[in-house]
């Protein structure tokens, strides 16, 4: 999980130097097509009744996806700090965790998870565009969403036929945005090779992890080690995009690693 926060953080830094040229629609259809085509090239899912059956699911799932993605991409457009944009896009997880929360100690680490958040968002209401904060909120609600959407798909289609199929479907839904959006026909060979280089560490990496650590692992414990992503996001925005980073958000990212260690621990203890 580590492994694919960083992937996904990093994916989204390098996606704000295209998406000026590329798009953010065009970005988004890019890298979701090109996971598919990678995902299908490498294991061709069977094409059987399962998707008559559960063609829902693999909409669903495409849905989720797409609302996630572009969303994201439209926040960042809008001049929202990578590591803001991402406390506010985990609160989807977030409240995952806490609905299916039951003992007190699980409680404790969604709360030290929410103070971490809580602390990586000083500059809401100061100044932060309101439509770029609505649109990390929309991928907040579609990262809720695709937890359960993920767990459903990998039941009813075993392996990663159903990753595959709704990752065509997610960029169906996507291509609509992106040729009204234009920017994609006009961008040069470099930048579509830096939105192949967003999928690759956005989509395909992350996605062959997280689908199957979903399936492995209950819907708090994602929604609490997922708390890393918008840590992980400060200091990748610090780092490569020259966001300012100072002691509050250094805090703010030992109480979501410590939240994060603590669920794995008490998770692993309980079963």
């Amino acid at each position: 999980m580590l492994v694919a926060v960083i992937s996904v953080e990093l994916s989204w830094a390098l996606a704000t130097f295209i998406l000026s040229d590329v798009g953010q629609a065009g970005t988004a259809f890019l890298s979701t097509s090109f996971a598919a085509l990678v995902f299908t090239l490498l294991a061709p899912p069977k094409i059987d009744g399962r998707i008559r059956r559960h063609w829902p699911l693999i909409l669903f799932f495409g849905l989720a996806d797409a609302t996630m993605a572009l969303p994201f991409l439209y926040a960042l457009q809008c001049g929202i700090p990578l590591g803001i944009a991402s406390a506010i896009a985990f609160l989807g997880p977030l409240g995952l965790a806490i609905a299916t929360s039951r003992r007190l100690l699980h409680f404790v680490w969604v709360g030290l998870a929410a103070l971490g958040v809580a602390l990586l968002t000083p500059e809401i209401g100061a100044g932060l565009s309101i439509v770029g904060l609505g649109f990390a909120a929309v991928s907040a609600v579609a990262w809720a969403a695709f937890v359960p959407a993920t767990k459903l798909v990998g039941q009813a289609f075993g392996g990663r036929d159903g990753l595959t199929l709704g990752l065509w479907a997610s960029s169906l839904m996507l291509l609509p945005f992106a040729a009204a959006e234009g920017t994609m026909l006009q961008a040069d060979a470099i930048s579509i090779a830096g939105a192949l280089l967003v999928a690759i560490l956005g989509a395909i990496q992350p996605w062959a992890i997280e689908f199957s650590v979903i399936q492995r692992i209950s819907a708090r414990t994602y929604g609490i080690l997922v708390t890393l992503e918008p840590a992980v996001g400060a200091l990748v925005g610090a780092i490569f995009l020259s966001q300012s980073i100072g002691p509050r958000m250094w805090i703010a990212v030992a109480c979501v690693t410590i939240a994060a260690m603590g669920v794995t621990l008490s998770d692993k203890q309980d079963r």
